[in-house]
């Protein structure tokens, strides 16, 4: 709507006056605006160094900051283009992206995937020409495309099963039911997948899907998803199990753990999820990806133990102490080989010259970060020639990092902080330099950690889990959609397909659902 603009006055002081309060109006607005830029700017520079930053802080720990710095962006962007859109309605004469000496960059206008459906509206064109009333004939066409979003759409299938009688012998005769996914409920595959995938992948409670759905015409109790969800657990067990056989059927696995809250009589105690990754992509092993994930109510070191009760082989993890039994050479079946992370010796250094600039722990970490920028050359490489290169490059800086770790420490008290961090990586210094002998170690565990950001973004929405064997179906659900993951498999998707397919397919043969048995992602997934 056009509203018409008010008359102008006709004395020139007024008219003076109105001139210099638009002028100041608009320039307010594009200080504003420039101000807003800046900080995007800035917070977008934060982000590319965490982003770059590997190695830095803990997984869990700078994957929040890292998930509220982005949120943040996100917000100060939608605040930087609504002052720049103010800006421009102040200044008509202009249509530049520039603001007060600043140039916003746009977001980078990718094509539009290929794969989706095309639909065609054809505006209509004269019949003649407007000039001359002359005929007309095509020249060619313009084509600018929009990408737009159709709501989910609902269905209710019918399954038919007709009856027919014999008239010879009056027989009746009738397909065989049809299986479905769950013994109960009237769920079909698709939909299992989405509230699986949405509840563990996409971090959604199912009061909350019960609300979406509602508002979509479909009343779904939270009581009934939930029947549904264990349901749906119960039947992909055996696919967990397989895939939690694979994992331990590995020459090396990373381990890592973190918290999850769980409803206890009117309050939360704090149990864990455990993580066992199996990624041999690093070595080029040719073996597939995968991710165990576990449930405890404790820490205690007996449910690593359990976990691992038949494993036996390289382990890379943290310097948790339930771990250690396992590397115990005495342990039944022999003891698991300790491959220490680097990233947990450097963050000890990083945080020490981040918060006091204490000249030691700068010089560790770029003696560190030597080690790494090495490793990422490397990657992806047969073990053999990685064995070689750690030879060549790697062990001359890790010899000379140990000798002046002990020079340094000697000249330090044993209660100094930059002591601590250098006790830290002296204390396991065999577990630390075990890569130098193994190509097929990593220098750090970041394999693990990745695996559990997932959970720890998840927490900030579903709060608790409501109880253990709540916890329990959870790991199982996140060792199906990490696993697809790892192997660029659509989660959603290859869910709703075993959910389809598994009541009907023969046991023997059940590999054939594992995901990377499926087809890939049409669109890979983003680093």
């Amino acid at each position: 709507m056009t509203t018409a603009a008010a008359p102008l006055p006709d004395d020139i002081e007024t008219l003076k006056a109105l001139l210099v309060a638009e002028r100041a109006s608009r320039l307010a607005a594009e200080t504003q605006a420039k101000n807003w830029a800046l900080e995007v700017e800035k917070l977008k520079l934060t982000i590319a160094r965490l982003r770059h930053e590997r190695f830095g802080a803990s997984s869990e720990r700078s994957a929040r900051l890292l998930d509220q710095l982005e949120l943040q962006l996100a917000d100060l962007e939608e605040t930087a283009v609504e002052a720049e859109a103010a800006a421009e309605i102040a200044r008509p004469e202009t249509s530049r992206a520039e603001v007060g000496g600043v140039t916003r960059r746009k977001p980078a206008r990718r094509p539009l995937p290929e794969h989706l459906p095309r639909e065609r509206i054809v505006y209509p064109a004269p019949s003649a020409c407007p000039c001359c009333g002359g005929a007309l004939r095509k020249l060619g066409e313009d084509v600018t495309e929009t990408l737009e979003h159709v709501p989910a759409r609902w269905k209710v299938i019918q399954h038919v099963r007709e009856k027919f009688s014999c008239r010879s012998c009056e027989a009746i005769t009738q397909p065989p039911a049809p299986s479905h996914p769950i013994a109960r409920g009237r769920a079909g595959p698709r939909l299992l997948a989405q509230i699986l995938f949405a509840k563990y992948g996409a971090h959604l409670p199912l009061h909350r899907q019960s609300g979406i759905y509602a508002r979509e015409g479909v009343e779904l109790e939270v009581s009934t998803l939930a029947d549904w969800v264990g349901q749906a657990a119960a039947t992909l067990m055996p696919l967990v199990e397989r895939i939690r056989a694979h994992v331990f059927a590995a020459e090396r696995i990373h381990a890592d753990d973190t918290t999850v809250p769980v409803l206890a009589q009117g309050k939360t105690r704090t149990g864990r999820l455990w993580v066992y990754v199996r990624d041999d992509r690093p070595f080029a092993g040719r073996d597939p990806p995968a991710a165990a994930f576990f449930y405890s109510g404790d820490r205690g070191g007996v449910h690593p133990e359990r976990h691992l009760a038949g494993y036996v082989g390289l382990m890379q993890a943290d310097a948790y102490a339930g771990f250690n039994r396992l590397y115990d050479p005495g342990r039944h079946g022999g003891p698991l080989i300790e491959a220490a992370c680097w990233s947990h010796a450097r963050r000890k250094f990083y945080e020490l010259a981040q918060l006091k600039q204490a000249p030691i722990a700068i010089e560790a970490v770029q003696q560190i970060d030597a080690l790494f920028a090495i490793e990422r050359e490397i990657n992806g490489a047969p073990r053999e020639q990685r064995l070689a290169v750690r030879g060549e490059r790697s062990r001359p800086l890790v010899t000379e990092l140990e000798s002046w770790l002990r020079t340094q420490r000697a000249r330090l008290s044993a209660k100094s902080a930059v002591a601590n961090a250098i006790d830290y990586s002296l204390k396991r210094w065999t577990a630390l330099t075990r890569f130098l002998d193994d190509g097929r170690l990593c220098l750090s565990n970041n394999a693990a950690e990745r695996a559990l950001r997932g959970i720890a973004v998840g927490r900030n929405n579903w709060t608790f889990a409501g109880s253990d064997q709540g916890g329990e179906r959870a790991a199982a659900i996140y060792t199906l959609i990490e696993t697809a993951k790892l192997n660029a498999v659509d989660p959603r998707a290859w869910l709703a397909d075993i959910l389809a397919r598994l009541p009907d397919y023969p046991a023997q043969r059940i590999d054939d659902l594992l995901p990377w048995n499926a087809r890939p992602m049409s669109v890979p997934a983003a680093a």
